[in-house]
């Protein structure tokens, strides 16, 4: 059994939110991390907890027309260039009800700021049979295109951590003992 972080990027800070949260998850099951493009279109029994994260545009979830924005915000090329968590979301079979998962995002460091892609996730996340470990998480950068703030990736580390600690308590509550 494994962990599965899916991940949408554009100018890859949350893609290294994804691998902080990732080696936080490492300490208690095995986790794979995955760009959204090349996310698997089913969750089987293979994957223990998903955990899914994106960065927030438009108050919420990324769109094509908010994608193409981000896109013109930049000469570099960008980590997520097709579809995004949204449509991903809409599109995955989970084979089974109540595989744990949590959602994440990135959003600016501007507190008045509303909205969340994370808040938007975990919705969808719950109303298609996940149960969710966590409250939905947010990870801040100091602009569009970053950095992060320093500090984040630590806190993305130890937020995975907890994560696997949930995990790794319902397991043995129900099975006895630590998946590995």
């Amino acid at each position: 059994m494994r962990a599965l972080v899916v991940y949408e990027s554009m100018f890859g800070n949350t893609r290294a939110i994804a691998h902080a949260v990732a080696k936080g998850l490492e300490r208690w099951i095995a986790t794979d991390v995955t760009e959204v493009g090349a996310a698997p279109t089913s969750i089987d029994e293979k994957i223990a907890m998903l955990i899914v994260g994106g960065p927030t545009h438009a108050f919420g979830l990324s769109r094509e027309s908010t994608r193409r924005d981000a896109a013109s915000r930049t000469t570099s090329v960008l980590v997520s260039s097709s579809d995004g968590v949204r449509e991903w979301l809409g599109t995955v079979v989970c084979t089974r009800d109540g595989v744990p998962a949590a959602a994440f995002d990135t959003r600016l460091n501007k507190p008045w700021l509303p909205g969340s892609a994370a808040r938007a996730a975990h919705k969808r996340l719950r109303r298609q049979g996940y149960r969710m470990l966590t409250s939905p998480e947010s990870f801040l950068v100091a602009d569009t295109a970053g950095p992060l703030v320093d500090g984040e990736l630590d806190r993305a580390e130890a937020w995975g951590e907890q994560l696997g600690a949930a995990w790794a308590r319902e397991a043995r509550t129900t099975t006895g003992r630590r998946w590995r």
